[in-house]
């Protein structure tokens, strides 16, 4: 951000007419990205501090990894796949569908996903 408010300040006004005010106005705009984007990973952060990786869960919660008789799947952000060990483990979040189903489970309970039945096995 700081960059390219620097690039804008120091942007001078040339023969060229409006183009001082055109290279300021997309220095603005690309500030104003950078701003979003440090917003963004700011709640991303304070989210992400939220989850005690160490504590044990009797329940899905966010932060556990959660054995189903279908998938495996990490409670957290950023939605993908990841692989640990050849095993492949869908990250959900808990507002996605599948979060919020998965939400409060214990481990023997069932719930339907895309019109199948599925058991939480195990919880960790």
């Amino acid at each position: 951000m700081s960059v390219a408010q620097a690039a804008a300040n120091e942007e001078d006004k040339s023969s060229a007419g409006d183009k001082y005010e055109t290279g300021r106005a997309m220095m603005h705009i690309e500030r104003e990205k950078a701003a979003e984007q440090l917003d963004v990973s700011l709640k991303l952060k304070m989210a992400l501090d939220q989850i005690n990786a160490d504590s044990a869960h009797e329940q899905i919660s966010l932060g556990c990894v959660a054995i189903t008789s279908a998938f495996k799947a990490f409670i957290g952000f950023g939605p993908g796949k990841i692989k640990i060990d050849s095993e492949e483990y869908f990250i959900v979040t808990p507002r996605s569908p599948l979060g919020k189903l998965l939400l409060g489970l214990k481990v023997g309970q069932q719930f339907t996903f895309n019109n199948s039945l599925h058991t939480v096995m195990k919880i960790f």
